[in-house]
């Protein structure tokens, strides 16, 4: 159960991030930072509870990670520019 509760939340970060980018908000970015701290706690909690099974499916984890990572920061470069703009 808690594997579908991880990937539903990573599902929804990625969504999350590519909506950010699309119309960034600093709500978005900061709900992009909730489902990113979501998943990275899930799959710690996974990692520890099924060790064996887990820990070869980590890249890909990581994987995930570094792409809605980069998203939000390309978000938050993008709502700096249009604030810039505004001003």
């Amino acid at each position: 159960m808690i594997i579908l509760i991880h990937v539903a939340i990573a599902l929804l970060s990625i969504g999350c991030a590519t909506l950010g980018y699309i119309r960034p908000t600093n709500k978005i970015i900061k709900a992009s930072y909730a489902l990113i701290a979501m998943t990275f706690t899930s799959g710690f909690y996974l990692v520890i509870v099924e060790p064996s099974s887990m820990l070869r499916t980590c890249l890909s984890g990581v994987a995930y990670l570094s792409v809605v990572s980069a998203a939000v920061f390309l978000t938050r470069r993008k709502l700096a520019l249009l604030l810039e703009e505004q001003a």
